[in-house]
This record gives structure tokens, C-alpha cells and sequence, in this order.
């Protein structure tokens, strides 16, 4: 006979939607890595590099410096994600998110590889539509009594709900 042993529930501790956030972002940055990596290996990419093209544009500083300018964009999402004010963080991740949707699909025009970057540029959408969800669900609450009554803080005003 046996007697059954009592389970260990593990602790789910909730993530916060910084992180969750920080989290998305850091996964878009390593999808765009790898998509543009692996790309290397499509037949003629390389010879068009070092014919000095990308796509139908001409390798220069411009398109160097646009095309890091634009990469940048999501690395400083996983900064702000951790440390913007709640409020200007939802804005600032809803807009950006949303301004990379179309960054993101025009990386498929012309494209001879449709199943490689069409699964890329799905899961970079699928993440940037985590990011959207997180940022337009965001909690809100009420201020507490006891953070109206810490030390070493400002008077608490009421928080606006968000819509």
C-alpha cells in the first residue's frame, strides 16, 4: 500500500510588468540578431555586402548610421521599460511598439526567402503584440494610506484611471 506523499507547491511570485516588458524587448533585439545573422547564409547576401548593397540600398555611413539609430530604439526600451514612471512608460511602450509593427514587416518587401523571414518577422510581431497587451493592460491602482504616510514622500494625489 501506498500512501501518497504531499506535493511542494512552487512560489509564484507575480513579474512585474516592468520586467515583463524589459523581458520583450530584449527578446525582439535577439530575434532581429538572429534573423539578420542566419541571413548571412542566404545564397548571394554576402557577395551583394561586399558589392557594397543591402537590400536596395547602398552600403554608406547614412545607411549605418540609420540602421543603428533604428536598432537602438529597442535597446533603450529595455532600459526605460525598467526605470520610466509608470505612466510615461505604458505611453512610451505603446508608441514605440506600435511604430515598429510597420519597421517590422517592411523587412519582408522583397524578400526571395519567404518561409525564413516570414517566420521572423511573425515572432517579432508576436512580441511586439506582447508588448502592446502588456503596456495597454497595465494595472492601476489606488494609492494606499500607507504610502500617502511614508516618510520622505511628497504629498500622493489621487492616480487618474487609465484608459
Amino acid at each position: 500500500m501506498r500512501t501518497r506523499q504531499p506535493t511542494t507547491m512552487l512560489d509564484e511570485q507575480p513579474i512585474p510588468v516592468r520586467a515583463k516588458l524589459a523581458a520583450a524587448w530584449t527578446s525582439l533585439m535577439f530575434l532581429y540578431a538572429y534573423v539578420d545573422i542566419l541571413n548571412f547564409f542566404t545564397p548571394g547576401v554576402v557577395q551583394e555586402i561586399l558589392d557594397g548593397r543591402v537590400f536596395e540600398f547602398d552600403l554608406s555611413q547614412t545607411f549605418s548610421t540609420s540602421a543603428l539609430a533604428l536598432m537602438a530604439v529597442p535597446s533603450f526600451m529595455v532600459v526605460l521599460s525598467m526605470t520610466l514612471p509608470a505612466r510615461m512608460n505604458r505611453l512610451a511602450n505603446l508608441v514605440v511598439a506600435s511604430l515598429f509593427v510597420p519597421v517590422t514587416v517592411f523587412n519582408l518587401v522583397g524578400e526571395s526567402w519567404l518561409f525564413f523571414y516570414g517566420l521572423g518577422i511573425v515572432l517579432e510581431l508576436i512580441l511586439l503584440a506582447v508588448i502592446l497587451r502588456y503596456a495597454w493592460t497595465w494595472p492601476s491602482t489606488a494609492p494606499s494610506a500607507t504610502a500617502a504616510t511614508s516618510p520622505g514622500r511628497g504629498a500622493v494625489r489621487p492616480a487618474a484611471p487609465v484608459s
